[in-house]
């Protein structure tokens, strides 16, 4: 059962219910007006990642904006997106049991659907699946640029797979995936620029031998929020797949502009809001909101314009926040507004989106979305 909705559309924001995933919309829609405009000023696609915002309603809006489509991680996110209207959708990521592939397979009937693979027994059981359900997939070769994670190596032995692809019937050769997924948090600028510059000649030297093969790569995609604009400045990726724009986090702010000063180009959108159950001691206050409100893979969360608090440590249901010399006091039932350490799994910690206007302060609920991929692991 699905909980109900923290919050009533009209009620002021000092009625939500808490702890409680709150979306301030209009830095929001500043975060998706701000990447719309890049990928129009640099003739980029952008394909955002649902992983991190885990909604249809969300997708929808990225994609009224231009995106052309949404990717995600796992075939059970495939399946909300696509049933929540969404018809272009790579899961950029190599799936591997017969089940979860007959799954990605039925979804080809209503979309478009993209995988990837870097291994010749994940392209067999995708081309046996596509034949069964009479279906294309278009299947992207991930090579291993510099994370160490998923990926064929570069050259060779991509063109090999590739090959293996483009001969097998029911699916079609789409190109490269080549995500660099722990430059993100590189926090030099310099040092992050580094890492997708070693990344663009795996990418570079890939491609060329891709070409002299006789193989387009109509899709060369990757990308995140740290880095999209190291991509973009090499020439060589034409599809970005950032997730974290559209809210940022803690972990996030933190990474350093070229003039070494932690800066971000994207807003704070996404909010755990939380209560003050316990001041039971000075110096000392404990919310509502632990371990089961915000993860905290990537740091503890931060306090949303409370400079003078930090939040010192979770318990499950339990987070208890340092007050600085001289910070105001903290009583019983005040509102306090965490920023995520890390947003993705923070999503997935919660039932429903409640989105704010005109200011996490003074605003008003306008929206409520089910966060409908929560949970979507398979």
């Amino acid at each position: 059962m699905t909980t109900p909705p923290p919050a009533r559309v009209g009620d002021p924001t000092d009625a939500i219910d808490t702890p409680a995933l709150v979306i301030d919309l209009d830095a929001f829609e500043r975060n998706l007006d701000r990447m719309a405009a890049f990928s129009h000023d640099t003739g980029i696609r952008v394909r955002p990642h649902a992983k991190t915002h885990k909604s249809p309603a969300v997708a929808r809006q990225q994609m009224q904006r231009g995106a052309v489509g949404q990717c995600c991680q796992k075939v059970g996110e495939a399946e909300v997106l696509v049933h929540g209207g969404i018809n272009n959708v790579l899961v950029s990521n190599q799936i591997v049991g017969a089940n979860k592939v007959a799954r990605l397979a039925a979804l080809a009937r209503r979309a478009w659907i993209g995988v990837c693979a870097d291994d010749p027994i994940q392209v067999k059981a995708y081309g046996e699946a596509a034949r069964r359900a009479q279906v294309e997939l278009h299947v992207l070769v991930e090579i291993d640029v510099g994370a160490a994670r998923c990926g064929v190596m570069p050259g060779a032995p991509a063109v090999e797979l590739a090959k293996y692809i483009a001969d097998t019937p029911g699916l079609v050769f789409e190109g490269l995936q080549a995500y660099h997924g722990s430059a993100q948090h590189i926090r030099g600028h310099r040092e992050r620029r580094a890492a997708i510059v070693t990344a663009a000649q795996a990418v570079q030297t890939t491609s060329e031998k891709l070409g002299a093969a006789g193989f387009d790569c109509r899709t060369i995609g990757g990308a995140g929020t740290g880095s999209f604009r190291f991509e973009t400045e090499t020439g060589l990726w034409n599809e970005l797949q950032p997730g974290s724009y559209c809210f940022l986090d803690a972990d996030y702010a933190r990474n350093l502009d070229d003039s070494g000063v932690e800066r971000t180009e994207f807003e704070h959108a996404l909010f755990v809001a939380s209560t003050v159950m316990s001041a039971s001691a000075p110096g000392r206050a404990v919310v509502d909101a632990g371990h089961k409100a915000s993860a905290i893979d990537s740091g503890l969360p931060t306090l949303w314009k409370r400079p003078d608090v930090s939040y010192a440590g979770a318990a499950d249901e339990h987070g208890k926040l340092s007050l600085g010399a001289g910070a105001a006091k903290l009583g019983l039932g005040d509102r306090v507004w965490l920023v995520p350490g890390h947003v993705d799994p923070t999503v997935n910690l919660h039932d429903w989106y409640v989105g704010v206007r005109g200011g996490l302060e003074n605003g008003v609920v306008e929206c409520l979305w089910p966060v409908a991929a929560r949970g979507a692991g398979t």
